[in-house]
Order: C-alpha cells, then structure tokens, then sequence
C-alpha cells in the first residue's frame, strides 16, 4: 500500500524515501560492520606503532652495546682490584705460603705461624694470624717492607722483639712475634665465610717439641 501511495505522488517525494532508505540501511551496515573494523584497525595501528618505537630502541641499544661492554669490562678490572686489596675468601694456603716464602727470602727463621679465628665487623672480618721469627733487625725491616707491598691489606700489630745471642742461632740477633692482620670482605650475610678454626702452629725445623704429659705425672695439689 505504501508503494501504491508512492505512485499517486510526486516522482521527487519517491526519490526521497528512496535516499532516506538507503541512508539508514548505510548507517545500519556502517554500525554492525564498519564501525568495530575501524576500531580493530585503530588498536592495531597502535600496536604497530608501539612495536615500532621497541625496534627503535632496540636499535639505539644496539648502537651503544660496544659501549656498554666497555663499561662492563672496566667495572670487572676495578672488581678484581678491589678483590685483591679486600679479598671475599680466606684464601689461608696461598696466603700462608706467600708469608712463608717471603721470610725465607729475607733470611728469617718461621718459629709458628697461627691463623687466628676471624672477628665480624661492618661488612669485613678481621683476621690475625701469629707469626713467630728469628732473625735480625734489617732482615725483620726489609720482610715488613715486602709485606707492605701486598696488593692485600696485611696490617702488624703487637710486635714484641727480644735479643738472642748471635751464636747460638746461626747469626740471627732477634726473636720477635707479632700479629698480622688482614680482612676478608663479607658479600651477604649467608655467604660470610664462616670463622676459621684455630691451625695448629707451625713450628721451625729442628725446634724442641712440646713437652708430653705422661699419665700420672702431673702435679701434686699444693697444700
């Protein structure tokens, strides 16, 4: 009937039921189909352009790696530097051994020599180690120079010298003793190495050993 009532009508009033027809069956079909295609196409037009902007960076990044591994190979060398002044470990053999070799190159005589038990401080640990010699004056001078220059941290404290007579010890003229003290770095709490264990000291060549108790030889009680 609508299509009848058309044709009764002007041809114009036809042709613009026409257009408003075709303009909402446009809108409807823009509303269900083009309107999420244009969203979907605006949110991957901004991964895009975030994808974009990770390869430039990625870029500039790869530009500067030389740099970087530059930095990291300085920062190793000022590490291990900083390792030997202020090791993480004990290290006691080769430290030990070090010692040693330095008291025989300075005609020195090793009495003992005693790791101590390590003392916890900030970040550190303190360890002494006793050290007893025979030897003169000038060698005991040039063996704390040599100590001195240890890429290590090795501090003395309470050194005690006594004389001895020169022929009766080879032409040594001193006993001195003393405490060398070095430091460990502590990196964690956990991980802090734990206290070393009194060694037992080591003695020269040829000395006296310790006297032994025999069972039954002690002392009387005093009265």
């Amino acid at each position: 009937m609508a299509i009848a009532a058309l044709k009764e009508k002007p041809w114009y009033v036809g042709l613009g039921v026409g257009v408003a027809v075709a303009a909402v069956l446009f809108g409807l079909a823009w509303w269900r189909l083009f309107g999420p295609m244009k969203q979907q196409i605006a949110g991957q037009d901004a991964k895009l352009a975030e994808l974009q902007g990770k390869i430039q960076e990625g870029r500039a990044a790869k530009q500067r790696l030389p740099q970087f591994r530059e930095e990291v190979r300085r920062l190793e060398l000022e590490l291990d530097k900083l390792l030997r002044i202020l090791p993480a470990r004990l290290n006691t053999e080769d430290l030990l051994r070090r010692l040693r070799a330095l008291a025989e190159q300075g005609d020195l005589d090793i009495l003992r020599i005693t790791p101590g038990n390590l003392t916890d401080q900030d970040f550190y640990s303190e360890w002494p180690i006793q050290i007893g010699l025979h030897g003169t004056y000038h060698n005991l001078a040039l063996f704390f120079d040599r100590i001195g220059r240890f890429s290590r941290i090795i501090n003395v404290d309470d050194l005690t010298i006594d004389a001895i007579d020169p022929s009766a010890n080879q032409g040594h003229s001193i006993n001195a003793a003393f405490t060398a003290k070095t430091f460990v770095y502590r990196e964690e709490e956990e991980e802090a190495p734990a206290a070393a264990a009194p060694a037992a000291p080591v003695e020269a060549p040829g000395a006296a050993p310790p006297p032994v108790k025999r069972p039954g030889s002690g002392s009387a009680p005093e009265g």
